[in-house]
């Protein structure tokens, strides 16, 4: 069973935002909604080989629609980033067996190293808030210096570590 941090953290901000990010583009992250679907499955076709973690996103097309119907849905929040019409990143909370939900995200390998990441995440959080969630974890390949520094920054704690991951909890406000 995941352990989670004693404290909450602070009030994140609900979608829709839109944002600026690095690289000078305009960013919009809002909830995902059933007609991002076929946009979904073609990021994920688009998905770096190298950008693939603990097996996630499946490679194949038919995988990916298998992945996606088991982590989408009104159980799942989700927020997607936007750019120029385009999805370039997804973010999501599965809901596990113990009432807590684990965060994925995935951001196409050219939008990456430009706070889309950090966004989606803070975006996430503050929809998970909205929902009234309160525990959220995730598991990282502690090698991701990129990604763990992401999570640190937005509230997250290392948990557990053990073997290649880090297991990492949040506790929202409620």
């Amino acid at each position: 069973m995941t352990q989670f941090p004693d404290d909450t953290a602070g009030e994140f901000p609900p979608p829709p935002r839109e944002f600026t990010d690095r690289e000078d583009r305009s960013v919009t992250v809002r909830t995902a909604d059933e007609d991002d679907y076929e946009a979904l499955v073609g990021m994920y076709l688009d998905f770096h080989p190298e950008d693939r973690a603990q097996g996630i996103p499946p490679s194949r097309e038919d995988g990916i629609r298998d992945w996606l119907d088991a982590v989408t849905g009104p159980e799942c929040p989700t927020v997607v980033a936007v750019v120029d019409g385009d999805i370039v990143g997804h973010a999501m909370l599965v809901p596990d067996q113990d009432g807590a939900y684990e965060l994925a995200i995935f951001v196409l390998q050219a939008y990456q190293s430009a706070g889309i990441g950090t966004e989606l995440v803070r975006t996430l959080l503050g929809l998970a808030q909205q929902e009234g969630l309160v525990r959220v974890w995730l598991t990282v390949e502690r090698w991701n210096d990129a990604a763990v520094r992401l999570y640190h920054s937005v509230g997250f704690e290392t948990t557990e570590e053990s073997g290649l991951e880090l297991e990492m909890g949040i506790r929202l406000a409620a």
